[in-house]
Formats: structure tokens, C-alpha cells, sequence
């Protein structure tokens, strides 16, 4: 994390121009001295409970925002998605639709939930759905699936670390049985091996039912790890449940390679005069768009090639109950376009979807409602939905690019974030 000289000299003559040095080193110092009472109450959620935590802040108006009647109406829904209940933040909803899939799982006419404070993003994904809608749709498609867990294991030498590996590889059959104890749903379907000098990764894959099953397949891969302390002769120095390998949370080089979650990719062929009806814009515009923008990812080192897939899952993600930080996985992936007969080809591929339809967050009043919406709420459903989430991005992906190439984009932002005054031609076309 380099910076500038003249950008370091610049933040450091701004840092020194109403403190010297001393003053500077001893405001960064340690401050040892009466720690304020530590927030009570764990998981309560109880008259109690709550009264006693915003006893601690000085802030009545804020407790009347967060904590409206409608809320503590139903705080008990709360308890076991959140620890120190204070309230709620309302987010705003709005529909994005319709988005037709054409799915091996996920079929019909979706109006898709999105909480958002960002202006803009729920008119451009609407745009795009009504887009692919217009021309019969998109095809989406689950192509694998699966939830990992890493843990790693320390011990004296290369030596140890290969015998503990042949051990591991003979017994896979126990580690399912002792796994799949610690869940109804939750499979163990294949275990990949990393070793690494003294250490030893093991890459517990797991399918996880209709659940999003970060936790579930924490506490089967728990009860392996103790198997393993029990049963295996090579001792290991010492082992985490987790070690970083299984991407958990986090944009990987191995997103492409391997599945967390669901995989998915959706597709469509949008004609050309729907392009340029409704996008102001041509396919081969589209492509040339696309081309440089490639480039760009390429320069600038991102993983995978795409305009904004972020934008319009962390949307999904928070009405519909899903593991927000599960974006910065979820988010990985590529979109293509090409021109097919005059017409504009557009894909996109996803390869780690982490969305589930029970368990979680999925059952929260709001949430459920927004998954109601959907049609896509309680078993059977999550792999609906990660082909809907797919469906969901092409859509955001043809709305921003078509929006880049017409000169819409500062427009609608203009528009809809600013309330300043844009052209017509934007507000009758761009978001209708």
C-alpha cells in the first residue's frame, strides 16, 4: 500500500498544521485508564436488555428511529439473527421487473426486491429486466454447486505431513458420517487436499439443501477436526477449523476454478432494434464498450471481467435475507458480448451465488416478505433463486453499459440522485 511522495508530503503538511509532532505521537499513544461498561445482554432481547444498552449512548432521537413501535413489536423475530439488539435501520425497497427467467429451476416473470439507499440502481435493473423480458427472456442455468470448509493443520515436519495425508485420504468415509451427523441437509461430497511444508490444508466441500450453510458447514467440519484429534496417530502440532483456503468471504484467483455456493450462468440474444429502442445504442457500440472495458479489468487487476454485479446482488442480498459480506464472493464473475447475426449476444457466468431460501436471515419478517414476493421463500427455492440472481445481473449489466454507450448514465444520475433537471429524451427512455 505504497503512496506518492508528494501525496505523503501533501498529508503530512496537512496533519502538521494544527499539531506539531509531539502533540501528534501523543494522541496515537496507548490510553490506559476506566473502560466504559462493555454492552449488556448477549442475545436477550428483552425490555430489560434493550433499555440497559441504550443506556449507555446519549442519543433519545436515535432511539426512536431505530427502535419504532413496529419494531419492538416484533423484536423476539430478532433474536437469533443478531447479538445487542438495539433496532432497526429501515432500508428502502423498490421493484425491479419483470425479469423473465427461462431456468432449469427458476421459471416465469420475477419482480425482484432490491433495498437500496443508492438512486438510480432500481431504475437501471428494471430497465435491463424489461429489456430481457421484451426479447422472451433470459436462460439461466445452475451448473454446480457446493460450500467449503478449510481447516489446516500444523505439525513438526514434511515427513508428518504426508503420513497425516495418506491417513486422511483412507479415511473419508468417516469423516462422512461424523460430518453428516451435525446436519439434516448438509452432504459431504469431496475433500481436496493442499500440502504446504509442515502444513496441511483440507478442503471440506459440501452441498448444503436450500440453505445458504456457511454455519453448517462450519460445525460438520468441526466434528471432523475432532474425529481426526481422536482417531489419527500422527498428532498434529496444532489445527483451526478454518484456514483461509476456502474463500470464504473474499474474492480468490480460485473463484473460476472451483464452486462456493451455486454456480451459475444466464445468457440472451437481445435484437438489435430492441437495443436500440430501449438502450438508445447498437449492439456493435455494446461490444466496443465492452472490449475496452475488458482491457481495463485486465489493467487494473480485476478478478473476473464485469461492470457492476456488486450493485445488484448486495440490493437482493439485503431484502432478501441473504449474508450480505457473501457479495465479496458472490460478486466474482465475467460478462461477454458479441455480435450474433446482427444482434447483441450477452452472458454472464457467477461461479460462487451464496444465497440460500431457509435459514439465516430468510426468515425476518421483511425478508421473508420480499422472498414472498419472489415466490422463492422456504425449501425447495434456492436454486431458483441463484439462477434469478444470475438473470438479475445480465439485466444490470446490459441497463449500465447500454447507459455508458448512449451517454444516459451522468444523465440518470443526475436525475434521480440530484433532482436536478435532465433531458427528456432520459427520463421518458432511460428509465421508463
Amino acid at each position: 500500500m505504497s503512496a506518492d511522495r508528494r501525496q505523503a508530503a501533501s498529508h503530512l503538511e496537512r496533519l502538521l498544521s494544527t499539531r506539531n509532532p509531539e502533540e501528534l505521537l501523543a494522541q496515537l499513544a496507548p490510553h490506559p485508564g476506566a473502560v466504559p461498561p462493555k454492552v449488556p445482554g448477549g442475545a436477550h432481547v428483552s425490555d430489560e436488555a434493550v433499555q440497559r444498552r441504550w443506556d449507555l449512548i446519549p442519543a433519545p432521537d436515535s432511539r426512536r428511529e431505530l427502535l419504532d413501535a413496529d419494531t419492538e413489536a416484533c423484536k423476539e423475530s430478532y433474536k437469533k439473527n443478531i447479538e445487542h439488539f438495539i433496532g432497526t435501520v429501515k432500508v428502502p425497497v423498490g421493484l425491479a421487473g419483470p425479469l423473465r427467467v427461462n431456468g432449469l429451476f427458476a421459471s416465469g416473470d420475477y419482480y425482484v426486491p432490491l433495498a437500496t439507499t443508492e438512486a438510480a440502481l432500481v431504475a437501471s435493473y428494471s430497465r435491463g429486466s424489461h429489456l430481457l423480458t421484451e426479447a422472451g427472456g433470459c436462460t439461466s442455468a445452475v451448473l454446480n454447486e457446493g460450500v467449503c470448509r478449510s481447516p489446516g493443520f500444523a505439525f513438526r515436519d514434511l515427513r508428518e505431513s504426508g503420513l497425516f495425508v495418506l491417513w486422511t485420504t483412507e479415511h473419508l468415509d468417516e469423516f462422512r458420517r461424523v460430518a453428516e451427523a451435525t446436519t439434516r441437509f448438509g452432504k459431504l461430497t469431496d475433500m481436496r487436499i493442499t500440502l504446504e511444508g509442515n502444513h496441511v490444508y483440507l478442503c471440506f466441500e459440501f452441498t448444503t439443501g436450500d440453505a445458504s450453510g456457511q454455519n453448517m458447514v462450519t460445525l460438520a467440519t468441526e466434528a471432523i477436526c475432532a474425529f481426526i484429534e481422536e482417531h489419527c496417530p500422527i498428532t498434529p502440532q496444532y489445527h483451526f477449523v478454518e484456514a483461509n483456503l476456502s474463500g470464504d468471504k473474499k474474492a480468490s484467483a480460485q473463484s473460476f476454478l472451483l464452486v462456493r455456493g451455486r454456480k451459475v450462468s444466464a445468457e440472451a440474444l437481445v435484437p438489435a432494434e430492441l437495443i436500440e429502442k430501449r438502450l438508445r445504442t447498437t449492439p456493435e457500440q455494446m461490444v466496443n464498450f465492452w472490449r475496452m472495458c475488458a482491457m481495463g479489468g485486465i489493467l487494473s487487476g480485476t478478478m473476473g471481467i464485469q461492470g457492476h454485479f456488486a450493485n445488484g446482488l448486495t440490493a437482493l442480498y439485503m431484502a432478501c435475507g441473504q449474508d450480505v459480506a457473501c457479495v465479496a464472493e458472490s460478486a466474482v464473475g465475467v460478462c461477454r458480448y458479441e455480435v450474433m447475426d446482427g444482434n447483441l449476444y450477452a452472458s454472464v457466468s457467477l461461479p460462487n451465488i451464496m444465497v440460500g431460501t431457509v435459514g439465516g436471515g430468510t426468515g425476518l419478517p421483511s425478508q421473508k416478505a420480499c422472498l414472498d414476493i419472489l415466490g422463492l421463500s422456504g425449501a425447495g427455492k434456492a436454486q431458483a433463486l441463484a439462477e434469478v440472481c444470475a438473470g438479475l445481473c445480465l439485466a444490470g449489466e446490459l441497463s449500465i453499459m447500454g447507459a455508458m454507450c448512449s451517454g444516459d448514465f451522468s444523465r440518470a444520475h443526475r436525475l434521480l440522485a440530484r433532482g436536478k433537471h435532465a433531458k427528456k429524451k432520459t427520463e421518458g427512455n432511460a428509465h421508463e
